[in-house]
């Protein structure tokens, strides 16, 4: 979901910078010194997974796991994602500077929207409760993704990268059922093993 330097219009830049800016003051009023290390885990996570790229037809797609950040730390995936994305750029040059923030909302703004509509309530949910979350969680946010991605592509220069979003939303069917499985699998473990883990989006809530 790295958008390339270049390929995006300066009004969509500025934009996707704007919103990132919001995310992560946002994200950092609800980091408190106690969940860093939880924050932590999820960024180098997200950072890995990023490095796993596989091939699919002209490109190649990887996983996200945004959906799992979202649904456990809420705003505070903006900052995850951010620093993930700032590593993965200083190292391994995927994306761009000046596409970092709009690169940043594809992926972390879609975690946002699942910590709302998924994230409440985990701890008292069942054992299959959790298990068909995730698989929302995961596949969702990938979705949501897309979409962003396309818009972004498409708000740029529409004649240029209109032939593009049927390629772009085919070649990351894949992804989207593969976040769905990895991040339900996640959370059903961490329900069982480590339950207080799930009371975070709800502690975090209170910090906004």
């Amino acid at each position: 979901m790295h958008i390339a330097e270049g390929a995006l219009s300066a009004p969509v830049l500025l934009a996707g910078a704007a919103c990132t800016v919001l995310g992560l003051t946002l994200g950092l009023r609800q980091l408190s010194t106690d969940r860093v290390p939880m924050a932590a885990m999820l960024t180098a996570s997200f950072f890995v997974a990023g490095l796993i790229h596989l091939p699919a037809g002209f490109s190649s797609v990887h996983l996200v796991l945004n959906g799992l950040c979202g649904i456990l730390l809420g705003w505070v995936a903006f900052p995850v994602i951010f620093v993930g994305l700032s590593l993965q750029l200083l190292m391994f040059g995927f994306g761009g500077l000046s596409s970092l923030g709009v690169n940043t909302v594809i992926m972390a703004a879609p975690a946002v929207a699942c910590y709302y509509l998924l994230g409440r309530d985990l701890v008292q949910a069942s054992r299959r409760a959790i298990f068909w979350r995730g698989c929302l969680a995961g596949g969702g946010a990938i979705v949501l993704g897309v979409l962003l991605l396309c818009s972004a592509l498409y708000a740029s220069e529409p004649a240029q990268f209109l032939h593009l979003i049927a390629l772009i939303s085919a070649s990351y069917l894949p992804v989207l059922i593969v976040e769905a499985l990895v991040t339900a699998s996640v959370l059903s473990f961490v329900h069982r093993v480590q339950p207080e883990l799930l009371y975070l989006p709800n502690y975090l809530a209170q910090r906004l």
